[in-house]
């Protein structure tokens, strides 16, 4: 079973040599055409893609914004939020409220589509995270700061043979990690990420590095070590991304090498 994927040209300066790093193992590439033929790893991971695609979708399906903004119409005004919602329903259950039956009864069926809706991404979650502790890459890559069994499930299900990556540095560009490099006259000088590359993932470890630095502000983290350092002196957003770049480097050396993730030790 054999999938076309539209070649990745070298768009940045710094982007053609990474792409002559990029060996992907699994691969036919056909001489004088600019495109790879990727085989599925297997029907067990292409199930696990599925499986991930039904949940993010929630994002599309999720009523609760629609909900949200009927009850503004009305004077309610609730802040955004998956945990806000509970107020929400309250409000449409309620019998005292200002709420016309005939709206109401409207609402109540967006209510039962999220509370449909979140039953079966509970189910999805279950499913995922039994699977997850099931499969021994999967395990490994959770040892790793901000990622779960999410993250680990997209991982395997996505990235392609990692030994086909030379260094970590190349699976993070693969992943649009990487800042672009807008060098010139012998001039060194690097802007935001690509976000060329992966998104799936990209945006899954930036979630999970969005979690770790949340809980590293809170005064969780080590003093003197890496991340408390661009804590004190980077912006938020600039840290999560450095974060989830130095997280997919680890990725790729546990894909590569094995064993399990160990934490460095901070100095006395």
């Amino acid at each position: 079973m054999a999938a076309r994927v539209l070649a990745l040209g070298p768009r940045l300066k710094h982007e053609a040599a990474g792409l002559r790093s990029l060996r992907v193992l699994d691969a036919e590439v056909v001489e004088g055409v600019e495109g790879r033929f990727l085989r599925l790893r297997s029907l067990e991971s292409f199930g696990e893609l599925c499986r991930l695609g039904f949940r993010e979708a929630r994002r599309v399906l999720d009523p609760s914004s629609a909900l949200r903004g009927h009850l503004f119409e009305y004077g309610y005004i609730f802040p955004q939020g998956i945990n806000h919602v509970a107020d929400l329903v309250t409000v449409v259950e309620d019998r005292q409220s200002c709420l016309p039956e005939s709206m109401r009864s409207i609402l109540q069926l967006l209510v039962d589509t999220f509370t449909a809706l979140e039953a079966q991404i509970t189910a999805l979650d279950t499913e995922i995270n039994r699977r997850s502790k099931a499969d021994p890459m999967a395990r490994r890559l959770m040892t790793i700061p901000g990622v779960g069994p999410i993250v680990s499930t997209a991982i395997t299900a996505l990235v392609p043979a990692a030994q086909g990556f030379r260094a970590g540095r190349d699976f993070a560009a693969w992943l649009g990690l990487t800042p672009v490099q807008k060098s010139t006259g012998g001039k060194q000088k690097l802007g935001a990420v690509s976000k060329r590359g992966e998104r799936t993932i990209r945006r899954l470890l930036i979630i999970g590095a969005s979690a770790v630095v949340r809980h590293a502000r809170r005064g969780r983290v080590p003093e003197g070590s890496w991340l408390a350092q661009m804590l004190a002196r980077k912006p938020k957003m600039l840290v999560i991304v450095a974060l989830a770049n130095k997280i997919a480097r680890i990725v790729w050396a546990l894909l590569v090498k094995g064993g399990v993730y160990r934490a460095p030790v901070s100095a006395a």
